[in-house]
């Protein structure tokens, strides 16, 4: 079945979250979910320019990032009809795993760092501050109506996670770190 991509239902600035409540589109909700999708989407962007090595991780990451927005984009407590992907906190773990392998690699941190140094970490940079955003929308959310806690525990782990690949990317291709001057 195709989905139109018209509706024209939000045209007077609504939209329906999944299970048919309406919401203006500057619900917290909304942005909470819009912000998790423009993360997707710099994922996307740094996955088409860093080497193929993390392709499939970012992949998997993506997908759980379209998993957190779909419940994000659910109404609360409200029968939905459609089957959402379950929410995993074992996806957290695997972040983890992947943060404790790059740092193995790495230098020790001994000092605060500036993005920059390198175009792909730069760009892993600006998707780690989305992520503390997205981060930030979903805790106040979570002060508002309830969302599940694996959220922002995935949203806080995965901005650390950013963090080390940029530092990882930056190392593989033999940028330079730009240290803060304090």
């Amino acid at each position: 079945m195709a989905f139109k991509i018209y509706t024209k239902t939000g045209d007077k600035g609504e939209t329906a979250l999944l299970g048919g409540t309406r919401v203006p589109k500057h619900h917290i909700r909304i942005e909470a979910y819009g912000t998790v999708d423009e993360l997707n989407s710099w994922l996307g962007n740094i996955r088409d320019s860093v080497s193929a090595d993390f392709e499939k991780e970012l992949y998997k990451i993506q997908n759980y990032l379209f998993t957190i927005g779909s419940h994000l984009a659910t109404t609360p407590s409200k029968d939905v009809k459609m089957n959402l992907p379950d929410l995993k906190p074992e996806e957290i773990p695997f972040l983890e795993s992947k943060i404790d392998e790059m740092e193995k690699t790495l230098p020790a941190l001994t000092n605060f760092v500036l993005p920059g140094g390198d175009g792909a970490a730069s760009k892993i940079h600006i998707a780690r501050c989305v992520c503390r955003r997205a981060e930030r929308i979903s805790v106040a959310l979570a002060s508002e109506e309830k969302i599940n806690e694996t959220i922002v525990q995935y949203l806080n782990r995965l901005s650390d996670y950013l963090f080390v690949l940029s530092r990882f990317v930056l190392n593989k291709n033999n940028g330079t770190e730009v240290i803060w001057d304090s």
